[in-house]
């Protein structure tokens, strides 16, 4: 990864990538997090075999081991063609294998305003946010790239944030406001930790990411109303609501696994 970048990945040529510091991970300084990679491979999905008349409404995100710093590139296929539903997949390949695999429902776009109704309840506005300085604890370029607003009551395992990414995806071009803010979803498993990074007892990285998106979101700022789970067996939970300036538009799940340091 360069050290010096404004943005997130530049482009290579011949469907390949490179990461920048912009994007480094939070766990591993070698390793890229999870926030950009699933916005560089929203991107590809939104340009692949592009239906107007469809919209992704489920993406699902495998982290399939380390995901390395550097090069790499993106393949894109349909693994389920259709009139009205289609399921396509992205794999993230880099050193000659498969770090993360995406994969999207596509569904048929129609006017359902006539039975439109929202069972999640909306986030305060960004204007009752404070500048937060819980995401200091944590380390990589990943982190200090993004800004991060937090709202008051916040207690270990339940938060909510509005955050944005300062830089573009991809140099040299505009980013869309879908690729802008699942860009920085992954984030929500660090906005209210139920054990903070710095005190050294316990990792609780996640393996996936799912998200599910009952609207097309707008804006670059991405609010997270979070809760974070931790079973008795290793097995943890983050689960956020989804807001952008217009409210809620979907909802997040990342599974963990939940390690003490010396098991590691």
């Amino acid at each position: 990864m360069q050290t010096e970048a404004d943005s997130y990945y530049r482009k290579l040529g011949d469907g390949r990538y490179e990461s920048t510091i912009h994007a480094q991970g939070a766990w591993n300084p070698q390793e890229q997090h999870m926030a950009p990679v699933s916005g560089i491979m929203v991107r590809e999905l939104e340009g692949f075999a592009p239906r107007p008349d469809l919209r992704m409404a489920r993406i699902s995100f495998d982290i399939l081991g380390m995901i390395p710093g550097g090069e790499f590139s993106i393949e894109c296929t349909v693994l389920r063609p259709g009139k009205t539903i289609e399921l396509v997949q992205a794999e993230m390949i880099a050193n000659g294998r498969t770090a993360v695999r995406a994969t999207a429902w596509r569904l048929q776009r129609s006017d359902t305003t006539a039975v439109a109704g929202l069972g999640d309840v909306a986030m305060p506005p960004r204007a009752e946010a404070t500048v937060a300085e819980g995401l200091a604890e944590w380390p990589g370029g990943y982190i200090r790239s993004i800004e991060l607003q937090a709202l008051p009551g916040a207690v270990p395992g339940r938060g909510q944030a509005w955050l944005r990414g300062r830089y573009p995806m991809l140099e040299g071009e505009a980013t869309a406001d879908l690729v802008k803010l699942i860009g920085v979803a992954d984030t929500a498993n660090g906005i209210a930790p139920r054990i903070a990074p710095g005190e050294g007892t316990y990792i609780y990285p996640n393996t996936d990411l799912s998200l599910h998106l009952y609207r097309e979101p707008e804006g670059e700022w991405l609010g997270l109303d979070t809760s974070v789970t931790f079973g008795s067996d290793g097995i943890g939970l983050t689960s956020s609501v989804l807001n952008d300036y217009k409210g809620p538009f979907g909802r997040a799940e990342q599974i963990l696994t939940v390690r003490a340091i010396n098991q590691q």
